[in-house]
């Protein structure tokens, strides 16, 4: 299985939902494991065995980068495995 990565940078002022969310995708879009940053710096994670009190995987295929990006309120872009094993090992630091 070929994997892929992600960041998506949500602009918004919601104090609840995430600023950032890092993404671990299959090679047919499911999320294997996320982590979301919050505008307080605190992080979430989930993955299919875990997951931390405010954030799950998506129940639907994540649409490619470009249709994210479409819409102003995020940024999208492709990111290496290792940026999102750092942000997976910083978010599951404490287990």
């Amino acid at each position: 299985m070929i994997m892929s990565y992600a960041k998506i940078r949500w602009k918004h002022q919601n104090a609840y939902d995430p600023v950032e969310i890092y993404i671990e995708l299959d090679d047919a879009r499911w999320e294997v494991r996320k982590v979301e940053v919050f505008s307080d710096g605190s992080r979430d994670f989930a993955s299919g065995s875990r997951s931390s009190e405010r954030t799950f995987l998506s129940p639907e295929k994540i649409p490619s980068l470009a249709e994210i990006a479409a819409n102003p309120e995020f940024e999208a872009k492709e990111i290496s495995k290792e940026g999102f094993e750092e942000m997976w090992s910083k978010a599951t630091d404490n287990l």
